[in-house]
């Protein structure tokens, strides 16, 4: 089948790879070249690198939205489009475009989770399991027929890093199977119920300010949700302290929200708004993410110390 795709990120890069060793890509369509790192050198997107290794015309459009653009997709001819991560919105002069119509593999069970952040907030709400969705892609916000969807369940300690490389990983396999469907024509299509649905806003850096108020449960899922970003994060006298890993623990004290309330030679535990919040692993600005036990070494935590006294301009 002649394909084009459209994608950007790492999520995207697994699908990409299944159909170039199944399929005829003719075309891979990406966001343009973004600065990057302390140097602002111009970096190609995951999706980018990938098809140049494979020696496939890359096209960065922009919009894609525009007349010169759609032409080229013409004139690629593509019998479907398929579009993971992509990033931008699809005008109805490509979606009706193919034979096969565009496709989107998208990182949730919909109609749950659409959105930008599908798997970061599914660990965040603390679902017990999420999935790659194929669906026919139209002009709402991930709003078209279902096709296919695969599910992954979502473990105790699963990170968002964790769930995003599971999820990319099992993209490409449905992919292909759904391919195969549409060619024969047994593919069936399956509308979203939108009374199910809910969105998966944008992650901000501001999202991960940890609130002592909460109770440990949600504090903990969100350590997760956002690790590797943008992170969760408190404040430890003048300082950012980003918290990378946390277990939650039975009890209560009377202290206030944010208080270290016990210190062992290995963890800190910090009063929450319901139950005890235990440290693991910590990252004090300008440092690398550690142990407790060795951040430990080289700050003085006491009993009573209060976290999350902002210093905004350190984060």
């Amino acid at each position: 089948m002649r394909v084009v795709f459209m994608g950007t990120p790492d999520f995207a890069v697994p699908t990409l790879e299944a159909l170039i060793e199944n399929h005829e890509v003719v075309g891979v369509v990406t966001q343009p070249d973004k600065r990057k790192g302390r140097g602002k050198a111009m970096a190609f997107s995951p999706v980018k690198e990938k098809a140049l290794e494979h020696e496939i015309p890359v096209y960065q459009p922009v919009k894609v939205r525009e007349e010169a653009f759609v032409q080229v997709l013409r004139e690629l001819d593509p019998e479907v489009i398929v579009v993971a991560a992509f990033g931008q919105i699809l005008p109805e002069s490509i979606l009706n475009m193919p034979k096969y119509g565009c496709i989107n593999v998208h990182a949730s069970l919909l109609p749950k989770y659409r959105g930008a952040a599908p798997i970061q907030w599914s660990v965040i709400d603390g679902e017990k399991e999420t999935g790659v969705t194929i669906m026919y892609m139209e002009k709402g916000l991930d709003t078209g027929d279902m096709i296919e969807h695969v599910v992954v369940p979502i473990d105790a300690k699963e990170t968002g890093e964790s769930l995003h490389d599971k999820l990319a990983v099992a993209g490409g396999p449905l992919l292909l199977d759904v391919l195969a469907k549409l060619e024969n024509g047994t593919a069936v299509r399956t509308p979203q119920n939108d009374a199910d649905s809910c969105y998966a806003k944008m992650l901000t850096k501001d999202l991960g300010k940890i609130d002592w108020n909460k109770d440990a449960v949600s504090i903990e899922r969100l350590i997760r949700g956002l690790n590797s970003w943008p992170s969760a994060y408190t404040a430890f006298h003048d300082k950012t302290l980003k918290i990378w890993d946390a277990d939650v623990e039975e009890g209560s004290s009377d202290a206030q929200p944010g208080t270290v309330v016990k210190v062992t030679p290995d963890a800190l535990y910090v009063q929450t708004g319901k139950n005890l919040l235990k440290l693991n692993e910590v990252q004090i600005q300008g440092k690398k993410r550690m142990p407790v036990k060795a951040f430990l070494l080289g700050h003085k935590v006491e009993i009573g110390t209060l976290l999350g006294q902002d210093n905004e301009n350190n984060r």
